[in-house]
């Protein structure tokens, strides 16, 4: 599985400048399985996902296009105010854990004409046994023009050659499309790995709606599909697929048991069995917290996860004696063998409980109004104290961290 190693984002909304793990040029560790982002309201938690949710918006549209979407409102707007310098991202990413590190930086600004445009795009890795010095480019495009390599192909006879490159669309990313080809496997595997990122926002009424018979291999990103994404896991596994529900249903306060039934028409309606009540409730009529848990044990039993998992706040409509579990629940997820990097924010220190100083990163707004990112682990006397048995929410409630509170 393919793990992101660290991102950092310049001049998306707050953030103007944050680090996450280990990029190009630092020095810091790489990034953990499962993260979580804490602070205050108003800190940058929600840019900071939706800046993740914007690069795949950029893959799949094109620049443009995740800029106008609606929470977003055009470049300007998600460019950070009094800014003129372009929307930066740099990423760093491994293939798998013996592969050397790439990195792909991509650059976002406006032309002449105000439209949203990719300046700069570089996809590079060191050869193997460097250290320093400069890295090889696979992809590297200024202002529409550039080179790829084209030693990647068996086929290609001058290993070293880099073929020029002009994009005929400056709104669309060249990884988009030098990625589908076959002569470039590098690139294919890093939008691959891009595209595949899932960023959770789920919408309980979505959920309860039952479409027309269909099969899905995936939740979507509002839980719209949910009926659909049950379908196909009873069809592809159905000897584990009760097994799958019994799991489920422990884990879901109230309900003794969760069973499969097929209407007339083909559809899968899942019925919950109630503590306390002898009929059982189908899933359009449990409650969004219900259907919230339900939600993310879905994804957790997900045969192919995605290489990374995004949730903002899962405590919501959760009891805080709950939260514990849950975060465990989600380390447990991150670290199966094909299981996925989980990002969260939340706003919960009984959910914090479960973390360490090195899984979780606070957000706080300096003087200047910009975001700030630090880790836990990295604010004086926190391990000590974490070491001596006190747990990080707890730190966090009690204002230790001498940050990421109101």
């Amino acid at each position: 599985m393919a793990i992101l190693e660290g991102i950092q984002i310049q001049n998306f909304r707050s953030l103007r400048n944050v680090t996450l793990g280990k990029t190009f040029d630092n020095d810091a560790d790489v990034l953990p399985r499962l993260m979580a982002v804490i602070g205050a309201n108003g800190s940058g938690k929600s840019s900071l996902m939706d800046a993740l949710g914007f690069i795949g918006d950029c893959l799949q549209e094109g620049v443009q296009s995740a800029c106008d979407k609606p929470h977003r409102g055009g470049l300007e707007r998600v460019r950070t105010q009094g800014v003129d310098e372009p929307i930066k991202f740099e990423i760093r990413y491994r293939q798998n854990s013996d592969a050397r590190p790439i990195s792909y930086s991509l650059h976002i600004d406006s032309d002449k004409h105000g439209r949203a445009v990719v300046a700069y795009e570089r996809l590079r890795q060191r050869r193997k046994g460097q250290s320093s010095g400069q890295p090889h480019s696979f992809l590297q495009i200024e202002n529409g023009v550039g080179t790829a390599w084209a030693g990647e192909s068996s086929a290609q006879a001058e290993g070293n050659r880099h073929d020029p490159v002009r994009m005929s669309d400056r709104q669309v990313l060249g990884i988009a499309t030098l990625g589908t080809l076959a002569d470039h496997p590098r690139i294919s595997a890093f939008r691959e790995f891009l595209s595949g990122w899932y960023l959770s926002y789920f919408v309980p009424q979505l959920a309860r709606t039952q479409p027309m018979s269909g099969a899905e291999a995936h939740l979507d990103r509002t839980g719209e599909n949910l009926a659909k994404y049950l379908q196909f896991i009873s069809r592809e596994h159905p000897a584990g697929f009760q097994q799958m529900l019994d799991r489920i249903a422990k884990k879901i306060p109230g309900i003794l048991k969760i069973s499969p039934v097929v209407a007339p028409d083909r559809r899968l309606l899942l019925a919950f069995h109630a503590a306390g009540y002898d009929e059982p409730f189908f899933q359009q009529y449990m409650s969004d917290v219900t259907l919230n848990r339900l939600t993310y044990e879905l994804l957790m039993e997900d045969p192919d996860p995605a290489p990374l998992v995004g949730i903002e706040e899962p405590e919501n409509g959760l009891h805080h004696q709950l939260l514990a579990d849950l975060a465990r629940e989600f380390k447990d997820f991150a670290k199966k063998s094909k299981g996925p990097q989980v990002l969260i924010t939340t706003h919960a220190p009984n959910f914090v409980d479960a973390l360490t100083p090195n899984e979780v990163w606070i957000l706080d707004k300096g003087q200047d109004g910009f975001s700030q990112l630090t880790r836990a682990a990295d604010i004086k006397g926190i391990r000590e104290l974490f070491n001596e048995g006190i747990p990080l929410g707890s730190l966090w409630f009690s204002d230790h961290f001498g940050i990421g509170n109101p």
